[in-house]
């Protein structure tokens, strides 16, 4: 099901914001679509802070893109509970995200600027 998942690199520079900090800002990201689901946007860790991530103990599987693991942020207001998630080794169609970021747009905000 190779037409399940389509990964391109997204459009532009964006940036992460949580607890009223930038703490990634990225042009080169990638746009994940999944089915129906709305697309996701996926960050290098080289241009996250990654001093504000803290492993959670969540983890989560998905039949396509394999086994995830979460983040905690950080944030000066307090910690943001797995806000952000990682594929490390996705299975053959979700390649190009591993190890990439991708957060939640309910925990953080997540724009194009």
């Amino acid at each position: 099901m190779t037409d399940h998942i389509k990964i391109r690199p997204a459009d532009g520079t964006w940036v992460v914001r949580a607890g009223g900090a930038v703490i990634g800002e990225s042009k080169a990201a990638l746009e994940l679509v999944e089915g129906d689901y709305p697309p996701v946007i996926y960050f290098p860790r080289d241009d996250i802070a990654m001093a504000f991530l803290d492993a959670s103990a969540t983890g989560s599987h998905c039949p396509f893109k394999g086994d995830a693991v979460y983040f905690n942020i950080i944030a000066k207001s307090g910690p943001i509970n797995d806000a952000a998630w990682s594929y490390e080794t996705p299975k053959e169609v979700a390649k190009e995200i591993a190890g990439y970021l991708a957060f939640y747009p309910s925990k953080v905000a997540v724009e194009q600027v």
